[in-house]
């Protein structure tokens, strides 16, 4: 499906980045991606502070100019622009349960591995939060993080012995989110899917085998 007319300014090693590419790839569509070098700190240079105010990626720039940026506001504006093969879910109830799973996939996963790597790890010194504004690292916080990815482990592992997907029956959002998510955990904290959970293994391999998983 070609949208040669959308931007995606990104990062590769960006968590959030690959969340909107796997997206983008299941859904067939074409977009121009516009790298942001975030080891060179590009993303604070005033070409792409004028883009993004918040100096984070992804961000996406449609046809007129406007620039989206937020995960999940990209996501709604490609599903609502590219209808096909939706993920966002299509009946109302779909609709919401999508939305319920993808923002406790965010919260209770994603952001928990978010704010451990960006408390724990050298180079992010003053920059615990991402965005437009610099915080301190808290150590303590590094801790409690692992707490709480282990809960994100242990509660995705309950959910996935009652249904196949994070969502229910179907591929979604949620799924994309969850798998970013453990991946994230893995390669940046060496917190993997524990052995015991079977469920999510299963589920796991189930993702990774999709085309979309290595966008």
């Amino acid at each position: 499906m070609s949208s040669d007319h959308l931007k995606l300014y990104e990062s590769s090693g960006s968590p959030n980045s690959r969340r909107v590419r796997i997206f983008i790839a299941e859904k067939g569509i074409c977009v121009s991606r516009v790298p942001v070098d975030l080891g060179a700190k590009e993303q604070f240079s005033e070409a792409y502070t004028k883009i993004n105010p918040r100096r984070v990626v992804p961000t996406l720039v449609i046809k007129d100019g406007t620039a989206i940026g937020e995960v999940p506001a990209i996501l709604r504006y490609l599903e609502e622009a590219h209808p096909n093969t939706p993920l966002l879910g299509t009946s109302p109830k779909d609709k919401a349960l999508v939305t319920m799973w993808e923002r406790r996939m965010e919260l209770e996963g994603f952001a928990a591995v978010m704010e451990t790597v960006r408390n724990k790890v050298p180079g992010l010194r003053g920059r615990a939060i991402a965005g437009a504004h610099d915080y301190e690292q808290i150590p303590d916080l590094v801790e409690r993080g692992r707490q709480r990815i282990a809960d994100f482990h242990g509660d995705l592992e309950i959910r996935l012995r009652q249904a196949p997907y994070v969502a229910g029956d179907q591929f979604s959002v949620a799924d994309i989110t969850a798998v970013v998510t453990v991946d994230f955990a893995t390669k940046a904290l060496d917190l993997a899917i524990p052995d015991g959970n079977s469920a999510s293994r299963r589920w796991y391999d189930k993702i990774a085998a999709r085309p979309s998983f290595a966008a």
